[in-house]
């Protein structure tokens, strides 16, 4: 089980997860469109995740949902690191009507983000943009390289939805158990 607790002047953060969970969620951020993003990632990851946010709404969203992201990547990693005795490698593609999302992930210890998603405007009173604010904290705080691709969309919804998606099938995929793996590098560490 990963914990994480994260105040800062601009939220107050509280996040417990399972990464051998059932998909189980309790999700609290004040934000009702990332709210569902993140069900969607508990349900589809497998993972039994517990998130509570209080953040300054009243600005924006960008600093919840950056620093949800910054807190469920440490405590991701918190049950990840040291590395072994897990595929490591993992991918997915997800269709959503119109939409195919690629993502692909290599629980690394070595943080990289590409990110080939453009999405625009709102969805309800979510800004697009934090797609990519929240992908880039979570993913340089569980220290993976993650690489996504946005294949084909056109509805705002369904792309941000497909991306968190294919994110959490590969991230499940990355870490099914395998205990031949050991430490499932060359160089013996990761």
């Amino acid at each position: 089980m990963g914990y994480i607790k994260r105040e800062t002047k601009e939220t107050k953060i509280e996040i417990t997860s399972n990464i051998y969970g059932s998909g189980k969620s309790k999700i609290e951020t004040k934000i009702g469109f990332f709210d569902h993003m993140l069900e969607s990632f508990a349900k589809h990851s497998w993972m039994d995740l517990d998130i509570s946010c209080d953040g300054d709404t009243f600005v924006d969203y960008h600093h919840s949902v950056e620093d949800v992201g910054i807190a469920l990547g440490l405590a991701i990693a918190q049950d990840v690191y040291p590395v072994q005795n897990i595929e490591r490698f993992g991918n997915s593609s997800i269709p959503m009507d119109e939409t195919l999302v690629e993502c692909s992930i290599d629980i690394s210890n070595r943080p990289f983000l590409f990110l080939n998603v453009e999405v625009d405007g709102k969805v309800g009173e979510f800004d697009s943009e934090l797609l990519e604010e929240f992908l880039r904290a979570f993913v340089y705080n569980l220290k993976i390289s993650c690489h996504i691709n946005l294949v084909r969309g056109k509805n705002r919804h369904h792309i941000i939805e497909a991306t968190f998606k294919a994110l959490a099938v590969a991230l499940r995929r990355a870490l099914v158990q395998n205990q031949k793996a050991g430490i499932p590098s060359t160089k013996g560490v990761l």
